[in-house]
């Protein structure tokens, strides 16, 4: 989390849109071999928990159950230059979106962790748009278990919520238009577009 107050929000509304809409995050934990991150799908249950699963074979999945990890979304990002301020004696800068979520993990059974890969697929299966939807019904029972066996699904309890919306909120209104205008140019709409959806 950015140490510099004004690029927090404190609405978990985003954050849930943000975990929705990227759907992929990073998992952080402290092991015995030494600090291990995992690239997973990430779920929201919607009351106050993530959901993601690794495959058996993965440096976190024997550590997980019972310990505190970190859970990262990252959103959009984007370079700012200098020369997009009205005074040029600036220096380059990045503004992004993070949403950092720290709480406990438990393991899932095989009903919750089933619930979860439907839950990710029915999902992401509605935002394509041709063809109808893959569903887990498509695959024989017996292959759909075979498969389960070889990954575990975790929860993690979100204790605390540590977002980052940096967004030139500690700019002028003048440079954070100029600044949102440059971003969009140079191929970084979505991080433009949050800094005149959310910065008054």
């Amino acid at each position: 989390m950015h140490p510099n107050p004004s690029f927090r929000l404190d609405e978990r509304d985003l954050f849930e849109a943000l975990i929705a809409e990227i759907g992929f995050g990073m998992i952080f934990a402290a092991t015995p071999d030494g600090p291990r991150v995992a690239h997973v799908p990430l779920h929201s249950t919607g009351d106050g928990a993530v959901q993601f699963h690794l495959s058996r074979g993965n440096a976190l999945a024997r550590h997980l159950d019972g310990t505190t990890a970190l859970a990262v979304v990252n959103g959009p990002d984007g370079y700012v230059s200098p020369r997009w301020y009205a005074d040029p004696a600036q220096v380059p800068t990045w503004n992004y979106v993070a949403l950092e979520m720290e709480g406990r993990v438990r393991r899932m059974d095989q009903d919750g962790l089933h619930g979860l890969l439907e839950a990710v697929s029915t999902a992401h299966e509605a935002r394509l748009a041709d063809g109808q939807p893959w569903t887990m019904d498509k695959m024989p029972a017996d292959t759909l278990r075979r498969m389960m066996t070889g990954i575990i699904g975790f929860e993690l309890e979100v204790l605390a919520w540590r977002p980052t919306f940096k967004l030139s909120q500690n700019k002028s209104a003048q440079d954070r238009a100029r600044i949102a205008a440059g971003l969009e140019a140079e191929g970084s709409p979505a991080i433009a577009e949050l800094m005149r959806r959310l910065v008054p």
